[in-house]
C-alpha cells in the first residue's frame, strides 16, 4: 500500500509503481502535492496505487506534450478516407493549433475551450465551429484513451450556458427551388457555359437528389435505361486531386428514372462522345471546362453568335469562311452579332478540363445562374450578368467592356441556392408528392435505423406513383417556361420546348 512521507513542512503521499518504483502523488501538472496532515497523504497514495493495480493509472508528467505535438502525431496515425483526412487536416491548422498548438495537454481547461469558440462564432458561421469543437472532443478523446490527460475540457456539459431553446446555434434555412426555378437555372447556366452540358447535369440533379460528386463522379456505364446507379463520386482535395471515392457513407443506391430523364442523358452522351479521362481511365457522362470558359473575362464564343443571330453553329461558320453560301439576310444578321458580342475569329481556344471544379461550377455557372449576378473576385466587385436581352432569355456578353456593351440583365431565380440546396429540393419535391419516407431514404442514400423503418419496403407501386408525379411536375415546368417564351437559345431545351 501507499504510505506518508513527512517533509520539512509538509507530507506527501508515495506509490508503488508497476515496475517497483515510487511515485509520488502529483497534481495535472506534474508538480508535487503537498499535503498539510499525514492522513491526507497516505490516502492519496492508497487511490494512486489502486489506480495502478486496476491499469487505470495516468502518468501525470505525460500531459505535458504540448497539443500541436500530439495533434501531429494523432494525425499521422489515422488511416480515413482522403476527404475526411483533408477536413481534420484543414480543421487542426487553421483553426486548433493557433490557439492550442503551444498549450499542454493538461493544460488545457474548459474555459479555455469556450473563449475559443466564443473567438471562433465572431468570425465563422456557429455550425463550421460546431465542427471543429468536433475535431477537437475527437482529439482530446483519444489523448485520454492514451492516458495522457484524466478528463476532456472540449466535451459539452447538459444544462448549462444560456437558455436559448430550439434556436441556439440555429443556421439560415437551406434555400430550395420548384421544378420551374431549376429548368431557368439550368438553362441559364448552359448559356453561360456555351454548352447544353450544363443543363442536362442541373437537371438530372434536380430529379434524382444526387449529391454533386456523384454528378461529377457519373460513369457512362452507371447511366442506364430507367435508373442510375450511384457506385462511385470524385472528390476534390485542396490540392486540385480528384480522388475516385465510394458515394459518402457508403450509400450505394441505384435511383430511378423517368424516361424523358433517361432520355436527355442518353441524347447527351450521344452528342458529346465521351472517351477516357486521363486522371482515372474511366469514361464520364460529364466533362468539365476551363476557366477562361466559366469566370465570365473570356471572349465570346462561337456558340454565343450563333445563339444571338437565331442560327447554327455552322451557319455562323459559313458566314465568317464562305459567306457566298449564305443568304444576304441571314449574313447581315449573324455580321450584326459579331459586332455586338464583340467575337474575335480564331482567338485562342480554352483548354477544355475533363471534370467540374466545384469553385469553377458553383461560383461562375451555378451562382450566376442562379442570381444573376457574377460573385466579388479581386480586382472586381460583385456585378449584374451582362446580357444581350434578344434572343430571350439573354446571350451573355463576355470579353472588355462587356457591361457597357450589354442592355439587359437577369433577375434572381433563387438567391442564396447552392448546387447542395438541389438535393434538399429534391427532397422537398417527393415530400410535396406524398412519397413514402422509405423510398425517399433509397434515392437519397439515407439509412433510417428505427424501428419502422425495419417493417417498410419499397413497391412497384411506389416507384411508379413517384416516377408518374416527377413526370408531371417536369412537364408543367416546361408548359410554364413556354409560356414565357416558345423558344430558347439553349438547343436541348428548345426542343423540349417544340415537342410541347
Amino acid at each position: 500500500m501507499g504510505y506518508a512521507e513527512k517533509r520539512s513542512t509538509y507530507w506527501r503521499g508515495r506509490y508503488k509503481l508497476a515496475d517497483g518504483k515510487y511515485g509520488t502523488v502529483s497534481d495535472p501538472t506534474g508538480a508535487v502535492v503537498k499535503f498539510a496532515t499525514k492522513r491526507e497523504a497516505k490516502q492519496a497514495a492508497d487511490a494512486e496505487e489502486v489506480a495502478v493495480r486496476r491499469g487505470e493509472w495516468r502518468d501525470p508528467a505525460a500531459g505535458q506534450e504540448t497539443f500541436g505535438e500530439y495533434a501531429s502525431r494523432w494525425y499521422a496515425d489515422q488511416d480515413l478516407a482522403a476527404s475526411t483526412m483533408q477536413n481534420y487536416r484543414r480543421h487542426i491548422e487553421e483553426h486548433l493549433l493557433p490557439t492550442f498548438a503551444d498549450k499542454s495537454l493538461s493544460g488545457i481547461l474548459r474555459s479555455d475551450v469556450e473563449r475559443w469558440e466564443k473567438a471562433e462564432k465572431a468570425v465563422y458561421a456557429p455550425s463550421s465551429v460546431k465542427t471543429w469543437r468536433s475535431t477537437l472532443h475527437l482529439i482530446l478523446e483519444d489523448a485520454i484513451d492514451e492516458g495522457l490527460i484524466a478528463s476532456n475540457p472540449a466535451a459539452r456539459r447538459r444544462g448549462r450556458g444560456k437558455r436559448a431553446g430550439r434556436s441556439r446555434d440555429r443556421g439560415p434555412e437551406k434555400v430550395i427551388t420548384d421544378p420551374l426555378g431549376a429548368l431557368l437555372i439550368a438553362e441559364r447556366a448552359a448559356l453561360l457555359s456555351g454548352r447544353d452540358d450544363e443543363f442536362v447535369a442541373v437537371i438530372l440533379k434536380t430529379y434524382t437528389g444526387m449529391r454533386w460528386g456523384e454528378i461529377v463522379g457519373l460513369e457512362t456505364e452507371f447511366a442506364r435505361p430507367g435508373i442510375v446507379r450511384v457506385e462511385w463520386q470524385l472528390y476534390e482535395l485542396d490540392s486540385g486531386e480528384l480522388v475516385r471515392v465510394p458515394p459518402k457513407d457508403d450509400s450505394y443506391r441505384t435511383i430511378d428514372a423517368t424516361d424523358w430523364l433517361s432520355a436527355l442523358v442518353a441524347d447527351h452522351i450521344a452528342r458529346t462522345k465521351p472517351v477516357p479521362c486521363p486522371c482515372h481511365g474511366k469514361i464520364y457522362v460529364f466533362r468539365g471546362q476551363g476557366a477562361a470558359r466559366t469566370s465570365g473575362h473570356g471572349g465570346a464564343k462561337l456558340v454565343d453568335v450563333a445563339r444571338r443571330a437565331g442560327v447554327s453553329t455552322g451557319t455562323v461558320s459559313n458566314v465568317l469562311n464562305h459567306p457566298e453560301r449564305v443568304r444576304e439576310e441571314t449574313r447581315v444578321r449573324v455580321e450584326l452579332a459579331v459586332a455586338e458580342l464583340a467575337f474575335v475569329r480564331n482567338a485562342a481556344p480554352s483548354q477544355e478540363a475533363a471534370h467540374w471544379r466545384r469553385n469553377g461550377f458553383a461560383t461562375w455557372l451555378f451562382q450566376p445562374a442562379a442570381t444573376g449576378w457574377y460573385p466579388k473576385k479581386a480586382p472586381q466587385e460583385p456585378r449584374p450578368v451582362p446580357l444581350l436581352g434578344e434572343p430571350w432569355p439573354g446571350v451573355p456578353v463576355r470579353g472588355r467592356n462587356a457591361s457597357q456593351r450589354a442592355d439587359a440583365c437577369w433577375l434572381p431565380v433563387a438567391k442564396g441556392l447552392t448546387p447542395h440546396g438541389l438535393r434538399h429540393s429534391h427532397r422537398t419535391l417527393m415530400e410535396d408528392l406524398g412519397t413514402e419516407k422509405v423510398l425517399m431514404d433509397e434515392r437519397m442514400g439515407h439509412l433510417d435505423g428505427s424501428v419502422s423503418a425495419r417493417y417498410a419496403h419499397v413497391t412497384p407501386g411506389m416507384r411508379r406513383r413517384l416516377l408518374a408525379g416527377l413526370t408531371n411536375q417536369w412537364e408543367a415546368a416546361l408548359d410554364a417556361r413556354r409560356a414565357m417564351h416558345p423558344r430558347s437559345p439553349v438547343q436541348v431545351l428548345d426542343r423540349l420546348l417544340a415537342a410541347r
